[in-house]
């Protein structure tokens, strides 16, 4: 182990949240590391001075009071605003947006807005009465916005990830064709979502959960995909996974 606390980075001791960690991003950020998580089923933030922790909070409590909230992620676009892409349990699972205050306490309300739910065919293959659409990346890349998302209950063989596009961080946004983009299909791994995207050089790469085996879910494991942006009617560069190159690390716990 590793971590700093008992070989973790974040204890709930330090945190708000007794059940239901999950969902980590960690960010740099004015000489601290930034985790943004989920904890009963709600979003918070803690901070600390090592990626190893310990993560604290002074005042542990969620970023948003109301309602059920998972998988996080935080986006500081250009100009120095901070949103919140997250996932609201509503009718499913979807896929919102907020503008956060610049502390990180909380979002501002008003600017709530809706990005995706699961309503193509490849997104609710079982057409199950709660379609799943979770997992939200967001980056800027030649002036546009493209947010990687998963769609399916993450222990469906086809839970598999998206892309869509958008000309600003509310959208609305634009899927990138009408199939996933990622997926058993291309990857011959069960269970391929919910990710985070990484440039290394030149180098574009998306790390995703898998299933362990083709008839095992967990542990689930760990694996690198590279793609790069290809060129596409001149309006915006779809993203093209190279499956074939796909890297698994080592199998991980999935709670």
């Amino acid at each position: 182990p590793v971590g700093a606390t008992n070989g973790f980075a974040l204890a709930k001791k330090d945190v708000f949240g007794e059940i239901g960690f999950w969902a980590p991003q960690v960010w740099y950020e004015n000489g601290k590391f930034m985790m943004a998580y989920t904890a009963n089923e709600n979003i918070a933030i803690a901070v600390s001075d090592s990626p190893l922790g310990p993560f604290e909070q002074t005042q542990q409590k969620p970023i948003i009071a109301e309602g059920k909230q998972i998988d996080p992620f935080i986006f500081i676009d250009t100009d120095g605003k901070k949103y919140l892409y997250h996932v609201r349990l509503t009718d499913g699972n979807r896929i919102f947006v907020a503008e956060l205050n610049a502390d990180y306490s909380s979002i501002k309300k008003e600017t709530l807005k809706e990005c995706i739910h699961a309503s193509l065919p490849w997104e609710n293959v079982d057409n199950v009465p709660w379609p799943v659409a979770e997992g939200p990346t967001v980056l800027r890349h030649d002036g546009r916005y493209y947010m990687f998302y998963s769609a399916n209950d993450f222990r469906n063989p086809k839970y598999a990830v998206g892309v869509a596009v958008a000309d600003n961080v509310y959208g609305p946004w634009q899927r990138i064709g009408d199939t996933a983009l990622l997926s058993i299909h291309n990857t011959k791994w069960s269970g391929t979502g919910h990710g985070d995207v990484f440039k290394q050089g030149d180098k574009w790469h998306y790390v995703v959960h898998t299933h362990f085996s083709p008839q095992k879910v967990g542990p689930r494991r760990t694996a690198i995909v590279p793609f790069i942006f290809g060129k596409k009617d001149n309006a915006y560069q779809e993203p093209i996974f190279n499956g074939e190159k796909i890297v698994h690390l080592k199998a991980i716990k999935n709670d």
